[in-house]
């Protein structure tokens, strides 16, 4: 089977965590898998490497203007990705979308993961992201939550299938190197996914304030944050808010591949306190790794790592529950979270994946 995933970045993001990974996956099943994205800022490779047996079409996605809109810039992503796929498609058996930009690039011929729902207020991406549900002919959803999302607002009955996770790569870190990160750190909190209002980066900070106060040797760690989005005000009202407070987190920005296993592992514990989530890959390679889990109180992330983590839906219960992650050690919790992050295997998601596309095939004549 000829499969094309398109995904809209080279950065280490989630959509494009998981598309690489269940591209290595299928490739391994003995698909022939493509995937296509866009190359931002000079790109011409992924921010990792990726199993020669997937081919790679990278896009070439130049700097726009100097005030160039959130807006414009999505729909010239649109247009860029579209016009360069546009004349392979009908070649593929599957075309499948992870995101919306890449949704809208190829139309409604196609599969789509739609990984958590977004609310936006500008009129480009409010459009965008709702086109990538309403007109894709078949839907697959990471968690039962977001599928029980799309049925109730756009009466879609999409699979679900959820992610897997790089459970060897979290699990087994070299001890060297965790110990270069506690040399560097201290003694830290951890967090993946930048500073935006969907990591529920502010109240993570309230949090941390409070926290300062039981474990005032407990630094606040932030690492990633590659993102289309312009979070400029949101980025500086923390910012402000840091120093009213008088914290002052370690923001690390992307961290190499290579390094991010280690930093996760060295963490005390992961703060999760996003407000809209599909699945929660960081959080279940944290679980992989041992790593106490601290997530916020959502049907979704409830669903996805029961007993495994703390649920917290206030800085006051994230600071109470990141206070008995620091304090108290729990083995069978521990226990319970590199169990849970063990069944999710990128293998069995690749299964799911090609039973779908086979079911789809069996009533389209056509490429999807």
């Amino acid at each position: 089977m000829k499969i094309a995933l398109l995904s809209y970045s080279t950065k280490p993001r989630g959509g494009v965590v998981h598309t690489l990974a269940l591209a290595e996956a299928l490739a391994a099943l003995g698909e022939d898998v493509t995937v296509w994205t866009l190359g931002r800022g000079g790109d011409a490779g992924f921010f990792r490497p990726v199993d020669p047996a997937v081919r790679l079409r990278i896009v070439p996605f130049p700097d726009g203007p100097p005030d160039e809109t959130v807006g414009a810039r999505i729909l010239r992503s649109i247009d860029t990705l579209g016009a360069a796929f546009e004349p392979f498609a009908a070649s593929y058996d599957i075309v499948h979308a992870q995101d919306c930009i890449s949704a809208n690039a190829v139309g409604g011929r196609c599969v789509r993961t739609v990984h958590h729902i977004d609310h936006f207020t500008t009129p480009e991406l409010a459009a965008c992201h709702e086109r990538a549900i309403v007109e894709p002919e078949a839907h697959i959803c990471v968690s039962r939550s977001v599928a029980e999302e799309l049925a109730a607002g756009w009466g879609l009955k999409p699979a679900v299938i959820p992610n897997g996770v790089a459970y060897e790569r979290f699990t087994a870190t070299d001890p060297a190197a965790r110990a270069d990160w506690r040399a560097r750190l201290g003694r830290y909190v951890l967090t993946v996914g930048g500073i935006e209002p969907r990591k529920g980066s502010l109240d993570l900070l309230e949090a941390y304030a409070l926290l300062c106060a039981a474990h005032p040797d407990v630094r606040l760690v932030i690492a990633g944050g590659e993102t289309l989005f312009d979070y400029r005000d949101y980025r500086a009202r923390w910012e402000r808010r840091a120093a009213e407070l008088g914290v002052e987190p370690v923001v690390l920005g992307q961290v190499a591949d290579e390094e991010l296993p280690s930093l996760v592992a060295a963490a005390g514990a992961f703060a999760f306190p996003s407000v809209k989530e599909g699945f929660g890959l960081a959080a279940m390679e944290a679980l992989a790794a041992g790593v106490p889990l601290v997530v916020r109180e959502l049907p979704v992330l409830r669903e996805v790592f029961g007993p495994a983590a703390r649920f917290a839906s206030t800085p006051q219960a994230l600071a109470a529950a990141l206070d008995s992650a620091l304090t108290f050690d729990d083995p069978a919790r521990r226990t319970a979270g590199r169990a849970l992050a063990a069944r999710h295997t990128w293998a069995q998601a690749a299964l799911r994946h090609v039973e779908f596309y086979d079911s789809l095939r069996a009533r389209t004549p056509t490429h999807l």
